[in-house]
């Protein structure tokens, strides 16, 4: 009997107590609005019975009450029953930014889980294929090409091996006999593509190739460069475009066709010696099944703020390797995000790039602590060892001066979204 008793006293003394997993429980949900990180973006926080502290982020320019209408369907769990809480909340996502409330909410699960069980985020879905991940730059579109090519060289010059611009009819709008469109055309953002009316002349795609020509005499074929924001063109417009890109070996062509037209996608894929890209507004991966089985497409592009958080994007890369498809992360967000596709990137053996959209920000890796600054060198992010997503905290005094000022909250409390409830149930 003293010999039980004094091997579980001697056993106590190097066992952390700091977290009991299978006691943790959810007890606040709460959120920051920011602005300029690189866009408006809300972080969210999960708080705990046991005072461990989850971080996630809402995707860019989406709403946080997406997040905040899950409060009353989190307070309770335990965070580390990572696949039991994320059944429970997936309903309440959907495509677009409309995934990002549950998105966030499961990187900060994943934060939590990693935590408690003292283990980086990525050893939670199968552990990691690679120590850095690599990074490419997106860069604002200039409408001189030279210009453009010296902003990419930049970048280049600053460790980037992979860049991405914008090529498409926002360069062609003020070129004369460039483009047929309706009138109202210019202003009009919310007619799908097939819809517009809008053509692109063998003039128009000429200038096109001769822009990203100029472009690639300045960056030099030693480093890999993709194209977006093609504009609301439909598909014979994309292939003339596409056929006259191939001579400049791009990484990809990306978003001409929304993600819904699956058969579009197919006819263009075929149609053009360059890859295809798609996928940063389709939320869970089931619902990437159809451009995959079809062959519609050579690189898949979610965006983990949308598609569902760090394991539903694990699968869908896993799925998208099974067809010969690699997995490149959209991404436009703070450092949370960031390293919540750090983590995802690691344990995913199709990943190609992830995007970084704040290479003009300078205070950007300061906005958590306790990581290497700046956390891009050369162009790759080291995989953080540490517990969660990897990260010491945030900054508070720098979050808060970015606080968005058209709703500047800082982690208020969120006491009117406790009694937020319906019948959820989604059978009889």
């Amino acid at each position: 009997m003293s010999t039980s008793t004094s091997t579980s006293t001697i056993s106590e003394e190097y066992v952390s107590t700091a977290s009991r997993p299978s006691a943790l429980r959810i007890t606040d949900v709460r959120v920051a609005n920011l602005h300029g990180v690189p866009f408006r973006s809300s972080i969210v926080r999960i708080d705990t019975n046991q005072g461990l502290v989850g971080y996630g982020e809402v995707r860019d320019q989406a709403s946080a009450t997406y997040a905040l209408v899950l409060k009353s369907r989190l307070v309770g769990e335990n965070p580390c029953n990572l696949d039991k809480v994320f059944r429970k909340i997936k309903q309440f996502g959907h495509h677009g930014r409309q995934g990002g409330g549950v998105s966030g909410i499961e990187m900060a699960l994943m934060d939590l889980a990693g935590k408690a069980y003292g283990v980086p985020a990525y050893a939670l879905v199968g552990g990691r294929f690679r120590d850095t991940v690599r990074c490419y730059a997106d860069t604002p579109s200039l409408a001189d090409p030279h210009a453009m090519g010296e902003k990419l060289l930049e970048r280049k010059r600053r460790g980037f091996t992979m860049l991405k611009m914008d090529v498409g009819i926002s360069l062609l709008w003020d070129v004369p006999g460039a483009l047929i469109a309706p009138t109202g055309a210019r202003e009009d953002v919310t007619t799908m593509h097939p819809f517009t009316g809008i053509q692109v002349t063998p003039k128009g795609v000429e200038h096109l190739a001769s822009y990203v020509d100029t472009i690639r005499s300045i960056v030099g074929y030693d480093v890999a460069l993709a194209a977006d924001h093609f504009g609301h063109i439909a598909l014979d417009s994309c292939i003339r475009i596409g056929r006259a890109l191939e001579p400049f070996t791009l990484a990809w062509i990306e978003d001409l066709i929304p993600w819904q037209f699956t058969d579009q996608w197919r006819q263009l894929t075929e149609a053009v010696a360059v890859p295809t890209c798609t996928g940063e507004d389709i939320y869970l991966a089931e619902n990437f099944k159809p451009l995959l089985d079809a062959g519609a497409i050579r690189v898949v592009h979610p965006d983990p703020a949308t598609s569902g958080g760090i394991a539903e994007t694990k699968r869908l890369g896993d799925y998208a390797q099974e067809r010969g498809v690699a997995m490149a992360l959209h991404l436009a967000a703070s450092p949370v995000a960031t390293m919540a596709c750090v983590h995802l990137a690691a344990a995913t053996e199709n990943f190609l790039a992830l995007e970084h959209h704040a290479a003009d920000v300078p205070f950007w890796s300061e906005l958590v602590t306790d990581l290497p600054r700046p956390l891009i060198q050369n162009g790759q992010i080291e995989v953080p060892e540490t517990p969660g997503l990897g990260f010491g905290d945030i900054n508070e005094d720098l979050f808060r001066a970015q606080l968005d000022p058209r709703d500047p909250v800082f982690f208020a409390e969120t006491t009117h979204w406790d009694a937020e409830t319906s019948h959820d149930r989604l059978w009889s």
